[in-house]
């Protein structure tokens, strides 16, 4: 059942197909091009949000489906390696992503996600030839690009699908770029468990990487159909605020305000763990199950992501009570069952460590408890993830306020995942790992509620009723000239 604010965006979108654009389209760009014309008739704010989603699905969609397999590493090749390589990615990703936001308000979210998709390639393409040649030097060096890359591709992300929604649909949009997002982690999981079914080895199959790389690619074409923020245009009239660029010891500036708001502070516990236990999740995936039940589980786990954020979405955006009470019902309902997620993960693996030889399948005695376990870590990975954005697209409209959020929430979400993964590529036990994970978990809500309980009713502006009681006047005029007998 499609919910009714989808299934009017999208209706919304068909009737401008069928007829002539607006004028309040018209005004914004006088190029008369096809492709120009098809472009403003997509230059609604769900129709871009979903765009940047068949990015993400195609970019780092398939490369989460390749980290939750293990693929290129961790069972079926190099611990180490795998690792070193994520840390020197999450490494370039924390100080790119830092200043991703001044980048994204120079040359804008298109070229800034162009840019940022091309790095998956490259990585991908890495493992492929390491699976071949053994090129350690590749990988690493793949994932020092990735990592830059990846600081460009999530801060655009972030800024459109903050800054696109009108207030009351903001945790809806998250939610539906998050489902289509995960649908990557989902596709890519299932390529894999079809290329392994009959794989016992613990390596996945060099055809994986194929597909894979071939998948990103259409992810880098997908980016060239977003359009400029000045020119998207939301159902209730406004428009997305955009600023001139700015130089760039401004932007600089800018960012370093963003690093000294209080709000941020108190959210960084929060972002810097919000990564962090991938590296615990995906090593006990590949140790405990063998390679065609560890693409089971990853398969899952990404469709748990999806309920997880459409869920939380929608009781953020429920009306019935305050943005305010919403936050903090929200971040209540969040603390209560990761909680009791952990506790169960914990006492899990209490019962095993990173040298388990007797993998399971999904055929096996006690497979049952552990994979709902591991779907239960990716249903509150979503949830959190989703109420971050949600919170901070409740502290700004702006576009340009909001691209340095997501490049702080990114870089300081990567330099978790740095640690995260550097401890992973020592010798700490996985039981350890675990409990650091959860303990940071718990550590971050304080800061959340602090936010939570300061979040305002509303942000829209006098200029924003005035851009919306224009647009009805608009709508008016082009009434009566169609009543109007010729």
């Amino acid at each position: 059942m499609i919910p009714s604010w989808i299934s009017f965006e999208l209706f919304s979108l068909t009737t401008q197909l069928f007829h002539a654009p607006s004028p309040l389209l018209n005004h914004m760009n006088k190029e008369s091009g096809p492709l120009q014309k098809f472009m403003d008739k997509c230059a609604s704010p769900l129709v871009q949000v979903i765009f940047v989603g068949l990015v993400c699905l195609c970019c780092p969609g398939m490369f989460n489906a390749l980290s939750g397999i293990g693929a290129g590493g961790l069972m079926g090749s190099d611990v180490y390696l795998t690792n070193t390589a994520n840390s020197v990615l999450y490494v370039f990703f924390a100080v790119v992503g830092f200043f991703g936001g001044s980048f994204c308000n120079k040359f804008g979210p298109r070229l800034t996600l162009t840019v940022g998709s091309v790095g998956y390639v490259i990585y991908s393409a890495s493992l492929w030839v390491y699976d071949t040649k053994e090129n350690r030097g590749f990988v690493i060096a793949a994932g020092a690009i990735l990592g830059c890359c990846a600081g460009l591709l999530w801060t655009a992300q972030g800024s459109i699908m903050m800054s696109y929604p009108e207030e009351k649909n903001k945790g809806k949009y998250v939610a539906v770029f998050w489902a289509i997002f995960n649908v990557g982690g989902i596709l890519g999981s299932l390529i894999t468990l079809g290329l392994n079914l009959q794989n016992h080895t613990g390596k996945v199959a060099t055809g994986t990487y194929v597909a894979f790389i071939v998948i990103m690619g259409l992810g880098i074409v997908l980016t060239f159909l977003l359009v400029s923020p000045s020119r998207v245009v939301r159902h209730d009239g406004t428009k997305v605020l955009v600023h001139e660029a700015a130089s760039w010891s401004t932007e600089i500036m800018n960012v370093i305000r963003v690093v000294k708001d209080w709000r941020m502070l108190c959210l960084a516990p929060a972002f810097l763990c919000s990564n962090w236990f991938y590296a615990y999740q995906f090593h006990m995936n590949a140790v405990y199950f063998d390679a065609g039940t560890r693409a089971l589980n990853s398969a899952m786990y990404w469709t748990f992501q999806i309920v997880g954020s459409l869920g939380i979405g929608l009781l953020l955006d429920y009306t019935g009570l305050s943005r305010r009470a919403r936050a903090l019902v929200t971040g209540a309902f969040l603390f209560v069952i990761i909680i009791a997620v952990w506790i169960g993960g914990f006492i899990f693996q209490l019962g095993f460590e990173a040298d388990f030889k007797d993998t399971k399948h999904w055929t096996s005695p006690g497979f049952g408890g552990p994979f709902v376990l591991y779907l239960c870590y990716g249903l509150t990975d979503a949830m959190y993830q989703t109420y971050m954005y949600w919170l901070m697209g409740s502290m700004s409209n702006d576009s340009t306020v909001l691209s340095r959020y997501a490049g702080f929430y990114k870089a300081v979400q990567s330099a978790g995942a740095a640690l995260s993964f550097g401890i992973d590529t020592g010798a700490v036990r996985l039981r350890w790992a675990a409990l650091i994970a959860w303990l940071l978990l718990i550590v971050s809500f304080p800061g959340i509620f602090a936010v939570a309980n300061k979040v305002p009713p509303t942000l829209i502006s006098e200029e924003d009723m005035v851009a919306t009681d224009e647009k009805k006047e608009v709508e008016t005029d082009e009434k009566k000239e169609v009543e109007t007998p010729v």
